[in-house]
Parts: structure tokens; sequence; C-alpha cells
């Protein structure tokens, strides 16, 4: 299972919000840069980012912040937030983004989402985002009628392949990610998901990496509950085994 420590921006800076409620709102770095080059230090060969600005207006605001960290730190970096219309997904793509996660315009336009992954494939995922089990948009402001495990299956038949699902009742929480919710989604054939949300101990990690492809680590590692080192050590030592094998 491949660790995703999450950077999140607004206006520049890197934050953690609580439960997706941006007037609950903590500030870690003014470098998000800086906070990469930790990561990767640390063991950590992937990164999340979600321009938060992007999500709630529907514009990149964070571009120029997230080139530097694409330049600047060799790491896998998966980016979400804000990307609506095909330009800003070629963009990412050619700054040497390694994937692309649409959230509200793979849900208010399948058209869109049907195009993306017929162009780009492998290199667009998607963010499925939950509120009490449906699916939330418009950066967690508004909630959909659509159940999130349905469509989770439907995104699956329109070849999607990856999907970073994230409960947001746990984001944030330190109180532990929603594990039923992952046991169920592991039973979707064909799809890899990464779990998102309230994960706060190498215990869940070890239990993550039998139903899942990846797990997202915010607060967590921010706060210090949770040693990212020993979390990538704990998610990958029996890949690690397999390869000495």
């Amino acid at each position: 299972m491949k660790i995703f420590p999450a950077i999140d921006l607004r206006e520049g800076k890197a934050v953690r919000l609580f439960q997706g409620d941006y007037d609950k709102m903590t500030v870690y770095s003014d470098d998000p840069v800086e906070v990469a080059k930790d990561f990767r230090r640390k063991g950590a060969s992937n990164l999340h980012i979600v321009d938060l600005d992007g999500a709630r207006d529907g514009r990149p605001a964070n571009f120029d912040t997230i080139k530097r960290i694409v330049k600047e730190v060799d790491m896998f970096v998966q980016v979400g937030g804000g990307i609506r219309d095909e330009a800003r997904i070629r963009r990412y793509l050619e700054l040497g983004v390694g994937r692309v996660i649409l959230g509200t315009a793979a849900v208010k336009d399948p058209g869109f989402l049907a195009e993306a992954v017929k162009r780009y494939g492998e290199k667009i995922a998607v963010g499925v985002d939950a509120r009490d089990g449906l699916v939330a948009v418009s950066g967690w402001k508004e909630t959909t009628a659509a159940d999130s495990f349905d469509f989770c299956v439907r995104l699956r038949d329109e070849g999607v392949r990856t999907v970073i699902y994230t409960d947001i009742s746990r984001d944030g929480s330190l109180r532990g990610t929603n594990m039923e919710a992952y046991k169920k989604l592991s039973s979707i054939k064909g799809l890899d998901i990464i779990a998102s949300g309230g994960i706060s101990s190498e215990e869940e990690i070890a239990a993550l990496k039998e139903l899942v492809s990846g797990a997202i680590l915010g607060k967590a590692v921010y706060s210090g509950k949770l040693d990212l080192q020993r979390a990538v050590k704990t998610a990958e030592e029996d890949e690690q085994r397999k390869d000495l094998l």
C-alpha cells in the first residue's frame, strides 16, 4: 500500500481544515515546498496535494506553488481542487503531475469525465467525498443525492481506475477512519481505492493495506500523532519483503 502525505494549499500556505470547514483552518507552514521535502526525507515517495481555493472557487489558485513542489521534490504527485476543464488537466500533466483528481466536475459533468478518462487513462482519478454516505461537491459545501458506493461502481464501469474516498465526518478528526466503508469498497473489482479521512494509527494502516491500494495522511502527521517514517514502513513492509524473495 502506498502512503500519500497530504498538503492542502490555501493562499500559498500548507493548512488543514476540520471536516472541510474553511472557517476551521490551521496553518502549518508558510512554505509548502519545505513540507514536501521533509516528507521525502522521511521516506514518502508519493504526495497528495489539494488546492483548497480551487476546490471552493473553481480556479487553480495555487498553481505556482504546486509547480515549485513538482520541480523541486522527487515524488509522485497527485493533485485535486478546482480542476473542471481539459485545459487544466493538460496544464498539470505537462507540469509533471502524475495524476489529476476530478471531484465536482466528475459528478456534475459525466461527459467531461468520460472524455478525460478516454484521453488520459490512468492519469485521471476521482475524489469521492462522502457525507452520511452521500456524495458531496463544491469544496464539500453541497451534498448531492448520489449514494457514494453506487457512484464508485459507476466510476469503475466508466473506466476510472483510481478513486480517493473520503468520509468527511472523519477528516481532520484524529478519531479513526471509516473502516467499514473501505471493507465495502474493496469489493468493487477493478477499482483502486485510496483511503482518506481520520487515519491516525499504525494499526489502522496495517488493517487498511488489506483493503485499499493507498492511504492519505494529514492531520495525524502534522500534529505528531503519527510518525510518517514508521507509517511508510508499516504500509510498505510486505511489498519490500516480496521484492526480496
